[in-house]
């Protein structure tokens, strides 16, 4: 008999893992729990955390550096019933397992949700501890993934991931790199109480949401140069950045609470936060969102001005940004920042 081809092999993949989760969920479906059973994840918007990103390891990670990893992993054992304080993504995660919960009040058999994976290189006898905070807090994290010292990266793929949010700079390069929506996590500088009822998620524009096409030029060209560029290719959509992706999954589920008359109580708000100017080069921005079938709940242009005073107002559980002079300033006031390192900006930063 003829081998299989490549296409028939990968479909042969496909129809294995469908039996697969067929399986899986005839199985579960047996069992009695209140649980919800985590999502196929074709269907989900997986988000991936490192466990540093999740909770506060500042001094772990010092012990780590200093006495090395058999003194971390002894520490980590010897502190296992000590729940771990919060770190900079724990709020981002708690407001999408609220519009889980909301999601699955309206659509009780649709996977159609956020799934949350811990992607960690951490080791597997760190994972106790790991658990039993999870577990303190009350969060939906079923899914882990311990590389015991290793990069996950290889993993964020298997795993389809939709969003990575990592404390490490070098593994979230690599991910971006590598085509996956990823973000370095920033802990804000002051204490600020977040929204329990409405994710809200704060993006830049150009190099977050669209390429750093316009960016190269007001770096290399400046702003007049810029703003005439922008005006000429007004109805030319500008092509797409790393968070356009995460956007348009937002979009996806705001839309299935507007079907179910639930605009005005939608438990996701989405908002524009960039240093452009409204006049001289917002049109393109919105004539973008609108080619992509895509909107903001809010669009806020600042024509240059600081960004961490406006976000105070919003005080989003995330914000991506990437500049780091941005992220500065909104932790500076209370804001948890994600920088994106992507685009010409980067170069900058690293001659800077």
């Amino acid at each position: 008999s003829e081998a299989p081809q490549p296409s028939d092999a990968a479909e042969l993949r496909l129809q294995e893992g469908e039996q697969d989760w067929a399986a899986a969920k005839a199985f579960y479906d047996n069992l009695a729990s209140k649980r919800p059973r985590p999502p196929k994840p074709q269907h989900a918007i997986t988000v991936a955390v490192s466990s540093r990103a999740l909770f506060d390891l500042v001094e772990e990670r010092r012990i780590f550096e200093e006495q090395g990893v058999e003194k971390y992993v002894e520490y980590q054992q010897d502190n296992e019933n000590v729940t771990l304080k919060p770190g900079p993504a724990f709020y981002f995660v708690k407001a999408l397992e609220h519009v889980n919960a909301r999601l699955l009040e309206l659509y009780p058999d649709d996977e159609e949700r956020f799934d949350i994976v811990l992607m960690t290189n951490n080791h597997a006898q760190v994972g106790v501890r790991l658990i039993n905070s999870i577990n303190h807090y009350g969060l939906t994290i079923e899914r882990f993934c311990m590389t015991g010292g290793k990069s996950p990266i290889g993993y964020l793929t298997a795993y389809l991931t939709n969003l990575y949010l990592s404390a490490d700079s070098e593994k979230v390069q690599e991910a971006i790199e590598a085509g996956i929506a990823s973000a370095t996590m920033f802990t804000a500088n002051k204490d600020v109480a977040y929204s329990d009822t409405q994710l809200r998620v704060a993006f830049d524009g150009d190099a977050v949401l669209f390429s750093d096409e316009s960016e190269q030029i007001v770096k290399e060209k400046g702003l007049d140069t810029f703003f005439e560029h922008e005006q000429l290719n007004e109805n030319k959509p500008l092509a797409q950045g790393p968070l356009k992706g995460f956007l348009e999954d937002l979009g996806k589920l705001q839309k299935k609470f507007y079907a179910k008359n639930e605009r005005l109580n939608c438990p996701i708000r989405t908002f524009l936060v960039t240093a452009r100017s409204a006049a001289s080069s917002g049109a393109r921005v919105l004539k973008t969102l609108r080619s992509w079938g895509l909107e903001v709940d809010e669009a806020l242009f600042l024509a240059g001005a600081p960004k961490g005073p406006i976000l105070v107002k919003i005080r989003p559980h995330i914000f991506f940004d990437d500049q780091m002079f941005h992220i500065e300033g909104a932790q500076k006031l209370g804001t948890i920042a994600a920088h994106v390192p992507y685009g010409i900006a980067q170069k900058y930063h690293k001659s800077a």
